[in-house]
């Protein structure tokens, strides 16, 4: 068997990205304290992005929104106009920050691409996912971009037949268990799992242990060689 089309998550797969809204959370928490403790305004932003994804997506800006909810939410009539505007530059900043791949990621993207064509997908906010592709410098090595709003089984279900491949002679590769590894195995495909410190909770789920096309990963630098024992 060979694989035809190898799927790849863009966001903690390819750069950095987490440590960036983890930072950004950090400084609410700061802004909130005398408000509330660090725990609870962290608990009450997770439950207030989790209610707000249907509505804004995902992303910085839709962060950004649950922010601002989470601060009148707990400060109320105590939130004054400067702490709305140290939100939004804060969400601003995270618009702005600079891409910065882990280390490898080109050479190995190359690799793959030499192995099978090369397909990007990944959910947000489209000009912002857009703008760090192009700010990334590997867009030249992506065959196609998916930018989605969520990533399930049918997704991939859907990108599969777009691109004419048969679903078992795929590769989904991410470090996202709850949105690039559970919904591809559903889909059929393959799924090499790469996690990363700092994940955010809401893209966490239990591993599908012993599956036949499941592999965990420790770096993107491993699925080359991971992708070769498949063939």
């Amino acid at each position: 068997m060979t694989i035809d089309l190898i799927c790849l998550d863009a966001d903690d797969t390819l750069w950095h990205n987490m440590r960036h809204f983890n930072a950004t959370e950090d400084a609410l928490l700061d802004m909130l304290r005398p408000f509330a403790q660090a725990q609870v305004t962290r608990e009450r932003l997770i439950a207030c992005e989790t209610r707000n994804l249907p509505l804004y997506g995902y992303g910085a800006k839709g962060f950004t929104l649950s922010m601002i909810e989470t601060a009148v939410d707990l400060a109320g009539d105590a939130v004054t106009g400067a702490m709305i505007e140290e939100i939004l530059a804060a969400g601003r900043a995270l618009l702005a920050h600079p891409v910065e791949l882990f280390d490898g990621v080109e050479d190995t993207l190359r690799a793959l691409a030499a192995m099978a064509p090369l397909v990007l997908v990944t959910k947000g906010d489209l000009l912002h996912q857009e703008s760090k592709l192009a700010a990334s410098g590997l867009g030249d090595l992506f065959s196609g971009i998916e930018i989605v709003s969520d990533k399930k089984a049918d997704t991939f279900r859907a990108l599969f037949e777009r691109h004419g491949i048969d679903a078992h002679r795929t590769v989904m590769a991410g470090d996202s268990m709850r949105s690039d590894i559970l919904p591809a195995l559903e889909a059929g495909a393959w799924a090499a799992f790469i996690p990363q410190a700092g994940a955010w909770s809401h893209e966490g789920a239990a591993a599908p242990e012993g599956h036949p096309r499941f592999v965990q990963l420790d770096r993107l630098g491993q699925l080359p060689g991971w992708i070769e024992t498949l063939g």
